[in-house]
């Protein structure tokens, strides 16, 4: 049972090696390594066809320029493995992490996408542990939504069923393009399993999109998130939750564009939310989504010019 490791390697000389290393040191008995070379204009090819030079396990896509989605689409297609995942090369994975999910695969044959623990932010203040419980999941709505996988659609601490991509591949172009993907390969799921086992360090990026996303990206992650709220007919507290996630994203949106709101406008029964979430989801009520972004805009505007 073999494990395709997919690494889009772009402007990351300084952490390749760091990346690498935590790969081809994992416990997994059968294993590939997907370099794939986005274009980079840096020593990353270079280093990449060296690392394949030493390691039989490395493969080495050289490709023109396209984007994360593009590179991680070109390592899909290249994949001999029963199963898939992605590592970022500016990230890194943790000792032991591999062997014992792959271990885990393979005595549970039913399971489609497994998720394990994730440091989010690693390296800088805002770090934190995204942990799980061992859950089974087979309503994939429970798993967007009482699981909140809409908080961590990340690609890249999952390992997914490499049959699940023949119909679903990243779309190229977009940004905050897990969030775009991951429903749709929900829709080819029948069994997501969280563990507590392993873990991926998704390492602080002061160039990254999360931390300089403009309207235009923010517009791009608010968009798979509206049409996973028109598709749902629950209305109880994990869904009022998540609308009120969407709708802070929608906020954001509409402060940076001025473009109308795209968010259809549904009821919240503000019980069980707090504090703040409350007082909004009352709010919301009451003037509606354009007046709420509106109202807002202005409260930020006013908070700066003090």
């Amino acid at each position: 049972m073999k494990l395709s490791v997919i690494i889009p390697v772009y402007r990351t000389e300084a952490t390749l090696k760091r990346c690498v290393e935590s790969v081809v040191s994992q416990d997994a008995a059968d294993i590939e390594v997907i370099l794939v070379d986005d274009g980079s204009p840096d020593r990353c090819p270079q280093l990449c066809d060296s690392w394949a030079g030493r390691d039989p396990r490395i493969k080495v896509i050289h490709k023109a320029n396209g984007g994360l989605s593009d590179a991680r689409n070109a390592g899909i297609e290249a994949a001999q493995g029963d199963y898939l995942t992605f590592v970022d090369s500016d990230d890194h994975l943790g000792e032991q992490t591999y062997g014992p999910l792959m271990k885990l695969l393979a005595d549970r044959p039913d399971i489609d996408i497994l998720e394990y623990p994730v440091y989010v932010f690693y390296g800088s203040p805002k770090q934190h542990l995204q942990d799980f419980p061992e859950k089974d999941y087979h309503d994939m709505e429970a798993y967007w939504l009482d699981g909140c996988a809409y908080q961590h659609t990340y690609a890249c601490n999952k390992i997914f069923r490499a049959s699940l991509f023949s119909k679903v591949k990243f779309p190229v172009g977009r940004v905050f393009e897990d969030a775009y993907t991951l429903p749709l390969l929900l829709k080819e799921t029948q069994t997501v399993v969280t563990t507590s086992e392993g873990r991926y360090y998704y390492c602080a990026n002061a160039d990254g999109i999360t931390s300089n996303a403009d309207g235009n990206a923010l517009r791009m992650l608010l968009e798979p998130h509206v049409k996973a709220i028109g598709q749902s007919q629950r209305r109880d507290l994990a869904y009022y939750t998540y609308y009120m996630h969407v709708l802070n994203i929608q906020m954001d949106v509409y402060e940076l564009t001025g473009e109308k709101p795209i968010l259809p406008f549904i009821p919240i029964d503000p019980r069980g939310l707090n504090g703040l979430l409350k007082l909004k989801a009352i709010t919301l009520n009451k003037l509606g989504i354009k007046c709420l972004c509106s109202l807002n805009k202005t409260i930020h505007k006013v908070w700066r010019n003090r």
